[in-house]
């Protein structure tokens, strides 16, 4: 999870590891994305939380910007969505000045530009993922300071310590739709099983040429969990 506080140092016997401002809610999180064969997924969980109380369980963490891009947001909720929203308008007006969809790297770039002009004051850390006729699915991760680097898979949040062993284990080139979404959902399950600021349940959104499909799985239904 990024902090909403200006460090990037983590205090995990913090009563506030992530240095919120009085107040503020973060997307204490596992956000991940990866590519398949003919399209990208992306999955989240569904905890919003601050400092260490959940104040939502259900939180939507993927993002709309344009027909195939989307975005998963850690960090500030506040900050992530304002410049999601940003990001989104200037989208939408790319599309009507050029008659055509966005490109998945300008997305990223805007993004990276927004971050990185106001590091300073933002807690926000964001995964642009997506397919577009040019590349097809594509993923960026754009991290907090504003640095933009597309990647074979991206995580990202307070969970992402937990999976980068799995990913690298398990993440290999060409996977099929099902496979990429079964290794997106046992990622997360087990990110949540282990961090105590993810939780609820796993969000995944399939992006392809022929259009995006929404999926939610229950916490009873996760492919891993804990053993009481």
């Amino acid at each position: 999870m990024m902090s909403a506080s200006h460090s990037s140092m983590v205090n995990p016997m913090s009563s506030n590891p992530y240095g919120l401002k009085e107040g503020e809610v973060s997307t204490g999180t596992t956000i991940l994305a990866m590519p398949f064969d003919g399209g990208v997924m992306l999955g989240a969980d569904t905890r919003t939380s601050m400092g260490s109380y959940a104040t939502s369980r259900s939180t939507d963490k993927i993002t709309f910007l344009s027909d195939h891009i989307f975005c998963l947001r850690s960090g500030s909720a506040a900050d992530t969505q304002a410049i999601s929203d940003i990001v989104k308008h200037y989208l939408s007006h790319l599309t009507i000045e050029t008659g055509r969809e966005p490109l998945v790297k300008t997305a990223a770039h805007l993004m990276k530009n927004i971050v990185y002009s106001n590091k300073d004051s933002l807690s926000a850390g964001v995964i642009i993922a997506g397919w577009d006729p040019v590349e097809g699915g594509q993923v960026f991760n754009v991290v907090q300071g504003g640095s933009c680097l597309k990647q074979s898979f991206a995580l990202g949040g307070s969970g992402s310590l937990f999976i980068y062993g799995l990913m690298d284990s398990e993440f290999k080139e060409g996977m099929t739709q099902d496979e990429a979404r079964a290794l997106v959902k046992k990622a997360i399950s087990h990110a949540m099983a282990r961090d105590g600021s993810s939780g609820g349940m796993v969000r995944t959104m399939t992006v392809t040429a022929e259009g995006n499909k929404r999926d939610v799985t229950p916490g009873n239904e996760l492919p891993f969990g804990p053993v009481f």
